[in-house]
């Protein structure tokens, strides 16, 4: 499937942009808050995108970064969660936003997102709280996005780009810094995220980064 394309902004819509690469001009539906990180028309401009095939519909939808594409793909899994749903939440909360809810279990927030009603919300978080952390380890790896306005045109076409085949563990310390990086985005003070990565790398040296986060937010769980 297109997994990435860079080219040239066409046109803004409400809803979506148009990119031109190398004359065929792609129509990508993003989130409000997509929309508003994009350059102006005339401007060169990447995006990780996803393709939704159905039947009688093809719709290529667009992301600013692997982890917010990462968390598209995975509110999508969510029975009555559409791609209008996924992208409505991702606009109200951005990719951290939604990492910070769910594995906080948080989902008045998923629930401010317009057309969500509670009971989906709860489900949301329910469904997808145990994936949480491995897609916050993501966003504390994943390099920040850069455009190479020379990169004009460009189709990259993969089956999987978000998650590398093969990918190599990281080394200890290398999973503690990422570890505390998505706990500071979920809005916990740097020492008592510290506190709680360090311990639970002492208990367990060898937790690789998604494993690592998991046991120190269950070690900064409130305690019944």
């Amino acid at each position: 499937m297109i997994g990435r394309i860079a080219g040239v902004v066409l046109f803004r819509g409400d809803d979506h942009v148009l990119i031109d690469v190398r004359g065929v001009g792609y129509m990508v539906y993003c989130s409000d808050r997509t929309l508003a990180g994009l350059p102006g028309v005339g401007e060169a401009c990447a995006v990780w995108t996803d393709l939704l095939v159905r039947e009688d519909l093809l719709q290529l939808f667009g992301f600013s970064s692997l982890v917010e594409k990462e968390w598209h793909r995975l509110l999508m899994s969510v029975q009555g969660i559409g791609a209008k749903a996924s992208l409505s939440i991702l606009g109200t909360l951005g990719a951290d936003g939604v990492g910070r809810a769910i594995a906080l279990g948080d989902w008045a927030s998923i629930k401010a997102a317009k057309g969500i009603g509670p009971k989906t919300a709860q489900k949301v978080v329910l469904e997808l709280k145990d994936k949480a952390p491995s897609v916050m380890a993501m966003g504390a790896a994943e390099p920040a996005a850069q455009v190479n306005v020379e990169e004009t045109a460009e189709v990259i076409e993969t089956t999987s780009p978000a998650v590398p085949s093969s990918p190599k563990p990281p080394s200890n310390a290398a999973a503690q810094s990422e570890a505390l990086s998505a706990l500071g985005n979920l809005g916990y003070a740097p020492s008592e995220a510290a506190s709680a990565v360090a311990e639970a790398a002492g208990e367990d040296p060898g937790l690789d980064t998604s494993s690592l986060i998991r046991a120190a937010l269950k070690l900064l769980a409130p305690k019944a």
